[in-house]
């Protein structure tokens, strides 16, 4: 599993973006077990981001992204972005962007 944030507002990549990976602990998604925690480095990327293979599953990545507009001088909507994914192929390379903005934001399966 890969990420990248992309500051749309200040057109760069968002270094520095707290982000953790969890997995759902019933199928009701009432909770969720840690399974990765890290952060966007330079280019704003996270590029191995949790163990190497994933079992299937639903997963959250959540963006912690109150921290980053706090650091960069913006007064942002959404304190943080969690985006809930089916991973049904554990085989595959998962990547979910985030495009940012301090009112909006975007995510779509990458590759």
């Amino acid at each position: 599993m890969t990420t990248h944030v992309l500051d749309a507002a200040l057109g760069r990549p968002a270094a520095g973006v707290p982000v953790r990976l969890e997995a759902a602990a019933d199928a009701e998604r009432t909770s969720w077990t840690p399974v990765a925690t890290g952060a966007t480095d330079d280019d704003g990327r996270i590029p191995d981001f949790g163990p190497e293979q994933l079992p299937a599953g639903i997963y959250r990545v959540t963006f912690d992204t109150a921290n980053y507009f706090d650091r960069t001088g913006q007064r942002g909507f959404y304190p943080e972005v969690s985006v809930v994914f089916d991973l049904s192929d554990a085989g595959a390379h998962y990547h979910v962007p985030l495009l940012l903005s301090p009112f909006a934001f975007s995510t779509y399966r990458g590759s």
